[in-house]
């Protein structure tokens, strides 16, 4: 893999303090929410992610990665839009509990590719982006995903 850039480093970071509150935030208010401290953070360092994430081209061209940050960006869009604005009624929350909540498993997709890809350093855990556990790890956070939508949604 590539050495990591300065703007690489900054991206990181903010998607790590994005991760740990997003869920933080799930964990505590069973929502994400631009009603909590923990919530606006998680919003703010998910859209510095996913803006630097477009900026970042490891191998020169539009990449999985940047499709990634596009849909989170879209994901914020639609959810704020539902929290904010209430355009589907009685409906908006859910569309903003399922929107804010693909975010984060928009970040979970990166995170465990580039840290299983990365680390440890000089001998990281996978070699190749085909590697068929990156399959299996991607079809759980799906699984989790769903099971917290639909948990969220009950509540």
């Amino acid at each position: 893999m590539p050495e990591i850039i300065p703007l690489g480093w900054f991206h990181t970071v903010m998607g790590v303090v994005a991760l740990a509150s997003g869920g933080y935030t799930l964990a505590t208010f069973k929502e994400i929410s631009l009603q909590t401290r923990s919530g606006q953070v998680y919003l703010a360092t998910t859209l510095l992610t996913a803006g630097t994430a477009l900026a970042i081209f490891q191998r020169g061209e539009f990449g999985p990665g940047h499709a990634l940050a596009v849909l989170t960006l879209l994901a914020l869009a639609v959810g704020t839009v539902a929290a904010t604005m209430k355009p589907f009624g009685k409906w908006s929350r859910y569309v903003q509990a399922i929107s804010y909540s693909a975010t984060l498993l928009f970040h979970c997709i990166p995170a465990v590719t580039d840290g299983l890809l990365r680390l440890p350093v000089g001998d990281p855990v996978l070699t190749s982006i085909e590697d068929p556990v990156l399959k299996m790890l991607y079809l759980g956070l799906l699984i989790v995903f769903l099971i917290g939508v639909s948990l969220q949604l009950r509540w």
